[in-house]
C-alpha cells in the first residue's frame, strides 16, 4: 500500500519537499507567512493521503462507509486549502476568510448521514444530492476572491499578472477537469496545486528582490534598473513625497509612520494603470515611472493620486516632468519633477504656518 502511494504521488512528494527546503533557506518573508506556507504543504500532503485511500477502497470495492467519510473530508479540504492560500498570500486577510469553507465542511459532514451533497449506493456509485455542486461553488468563490486580491496587490504589469494567471489555471482546472476527466482528476489535484504553489512561491522570491518589504511597491534597486534599461521609453517621471512623516514618527511612533507609508503606497498603486510603475526610492519618497504615455494620461494619474490620498488622513506633495519618450535626459526629468514636488511641499508647509526643512 505504501509502495502504491509512493508510485502515484512521488512527483507530489518531491515538489512538496523542495518547497519545504526552499522555505527553510529563504529569508525574504515574515515568519507568519512562512508558517502558513508550511501549513499549506502539510495540508496538501495529508489531502493526498486521504485521496489515495479513498480511491484504494473504491478500487477494491470495500468499506463504502469509510469512503463516504473520506469523500466528505476531501470535498471539505479543497475549499479550505484555497482559503488557506488566500489567507497566506492576501494582505490583511483575517481568520473570517475561513467561514464559508467551514460552513461548506459542516454541510459535507452532514451529508454523510443524509446525502444532501453526495452519497454512495451499495455498489459504490456516487450520487449527487441537492447541494451536489456546493464544493465546486466554494472553490470557485475562493478562487475568484484570491485572483482579485492578488491583482489588486500587484503593479498590474505582465511580469506580475502572468504568474497570477498561472496560479489561476490550477484553480480553473479544479473546477472544469473533474467534469471532463471524471473522478480520476482528484488523484492529480494535489500535485497540480503543489506545482502551482511552488512556481508561484519562486515568483514571490524573485519579486521580493525587487519590492520594498514595507509598502509592496518596487524598490530602489528596481528603480535604478528601470531608468538604466528603459530610459528611451520613459515619457514621464512623477515624484511623490509624503508630508509630515517626521512629525508622525516623532510624536506617534515609527509604527504609525509605517502605517502611513503603507496607506499612501496603496493609494499610489490603485491610481496607476498600464505602463505606470510605483517605486519607493527613499524613506517617504516615491517615484512613478510612466512609459510611452501621453501627458494627458500623466495628468489623470496625478488627479487619481490626489483623489485617493484625499480619502485618507495623510497628504503628499507631487511633481512631474513630461517629455515624449527619449526626447529628454532622464536625469533632467528627475530634477524637474523633484523641483516641482518640493515647491508643492513648501507651499503646503507655508499654508500650515511652518517652514519646510
Amino acid at each position: 500500500m505504501i509502495k502504491d502511494y509512493i508510485l502515484q504521488n512521488w512527483a507530489l512528494v518531491m515538489v512538496l519537499s523542495a518547497f519545504a527546503m526552499l522555505l527553510k533557506i529563504t529569508h525574504y518573508f515574515e515568519k507568519r507567512t512562512v508558517r502558513r506556507m508550511y501549513n499549506l504543504i502539510i495540508s496538501v500532503f495529508l489531502l493526498s493521503i486521504i485521496v489515495f485511500f479513498e480511491f484504494y477502497f473504491s478500487k477494491i470495492g470495500i468499506l463504502n462507509n469509510v469512503r463516504t467519510v473520506l469523500m466528505a473530508i476531501r470535498y471539505s479540504a479543497t475549499p479550505l486549502i484555497i482559503a488557506m492560500i488566500l489567507f497566506t498570500l492576501g494582505k490583511r486577510e483575517s481568520w473570517k476568510v475561513f467561514i464559508p469553507a467551514l460552513i461548506t465542511a459542516v454541510i459535507n459532514l452532514i451529508s454523510i448521514f443524509n446525502g444532501i451533497v453526495f452519497s454512495l449506493d451499495e455498489s459504490g456509485t456516487l450520487h449527487r444530492g441537492a447541494l451536489g455542486y456546493l464544493p465546486y461553488i466554494a472553490v470557485g468563490y475562493y478562487s475568484i476572491i484570491l485572483v482579485i486580491n492578488l491583482i489588486k496587490q500587484s503593479n498590474k504589469q505582465s511580469v506580475e499578472i502572468i504568474p497570477i494567471a498561472y496560479l489561476s489555471l490550477s484553480f480553473v482546472s479544479g473546477l472544469i477537469l473533474p467534469f471532463i476527466l471524471g473522478k480520476d482528476y482528484s488523484q492529480i489535484f494535489c500535485t497540480t496545486m503543489a506545482v502551482a504553489l511552488f512556481v508561484y512561491f519562486d515568483f514571490l522570491i524573485f519579486q521580493a528582490t525587487r519590492k520594498d518589504s514595507l509598502t509592496g511597491v518596487l524598490n530602489r534597486q528596481a528603480f535604478n534598473a528601470a531608468i538604466e534599461e528603459d530610459s528611451k521609453d520613459i515619457s514621464a517621471i512623477v515624484a511623490v513625497d509624503m508630508n509630515g512623516l517626521k512629525a508622525i514618527n516623532d510624536y506617534q511612533g515609527h509604527a504609525a509612520g509605517d502605517e502611513a507609508l503603507e496607506t499612501l503606497a496603496l493609494c499610489f498603486m490603485r491610481s496607476t494603470k498600464r505602463r505606470q510603475l510605483v517605486y519607493r526610492t527613499g524613506g517617504d519618497e516615491f517615484v512613478i515611472i510612466c512609459t510611452k504615455v501621453g501627458e494627458s494620461e500623466v495628468k489623470h494619474l496625478v488627479e487619481r493620486i490626489q483623489r485617493n490620498v484625499a480619502s485618507t488622513k495623510y497628504t503628499c506633495a507631487i511633481g512631474y516632468s513630461y517629455a515624449p519618450a527619449g526626447k529628454k535626459d532622464i536625469n533632467e526629468m528627475l530634477r524637474e519633477s523633484d523641483e516641482i514636488m518640493y515647491a508643492n511641499k513648501a507651499k503646503f508647509y507655508e499654508t500650515q504656518g511652518k517652514k519646510y526643512r
